[in-house]
């Protein structure tokens, strides 16, 4: 099953378990790999997950795949989120190729080893709905936000993925910084934006380092 344009996103935050095999891992990977399938592996920090598994296809069926042999691997599923790459509705004007990179982007960027993953949705409240105001203002105000972001052009690299209709937020947002605070400050300086101050909602973040899956397999 396969989306009209652009790819199939899962996210995968999994727990080590008694029967975790770091062979079985790195095969699970390579095996998606071989089928086509995008796969980024990340080193997790604190709690929430031993290791993150975000993988893109142009169909879901090896997604699914994937995660089965995870699973088999002797890792547990913590967390997951489902998304699709698109591009916005406010991206008029925006060149071809940056269209297509949006679509089909290349993972991971090079040297771009900080990562954070969180989902985000626009607010419905009665005096702050963003589904409300006229597609001119809204496209206004994020025209300013991503003013704000290409502000780090060269040290963050943004995904922003749709979930609208397939998971529990409208949209996934994974970041790829050169350093850590990279990631902190791009986040803490686009909150100011009135899209994001007024009508955002934040899920919870995740956060890791990205990393081989064969330096992975044996770390975790």
């Amino acid at each position: 099953m396969s989306p009209s344009v652009g790819l199939a996103v899962i996210h995968l935050f999994c727990k080590t378990t008694p029967a975790y095999d770091a062979e079985a891992f790195v095969g699970a990977v390579k095996n998606a790999e071989n089928a086509g399938v995008s796969v980024v592996t990340v080193a997790m920090l604190g709690h929430k997950a031993d290791v993150a598994v975000m993988a893109t296809s142009a169909d879901m069926r090896p997604l699914k795949s994937l995660q089965t042999a995870l699973q088999h691997a002797g890792l547990s599923i913590a967390d997951s989120y489902v998304s699709l790459t698109e591009v916005s509705e406010y991206a008029k004007g925006v060149p071809e190729e940056m269209l297509n990179a949006r679509l089909y982007p290349q993972l991971p960027p090079p040297g771009k080893n900080a990562w954070c993953f969180y989902p985000m949705s626009k607010r419905r409240e009665p005096e702050q709905n963003w589904f409300t105001l006229p597609f001119e203002k809204r496209s206004e105000l994020m025209m300013e936000h991503g003013k704000s972001g290409r502000t780090f052009a060269g040290r963050v690299v943004q995904v922003v993925t749709g979930s609208a209709g397939l998971d529990d937020y409208e949209w996934g947002v994974t970041l790829f910084a050169v350093n850590p605070d990279d990631l902190k400050e791009v986040v803490y300086t686009m909150r100011f934006d009135e899209a994001s101050a007024v009508y955002a909602e934040f899920g919870p973040f995740y956060t890791g380092m990205v990393t081989p899956v064969e330096q992975l397999a044996q770390q975790i």
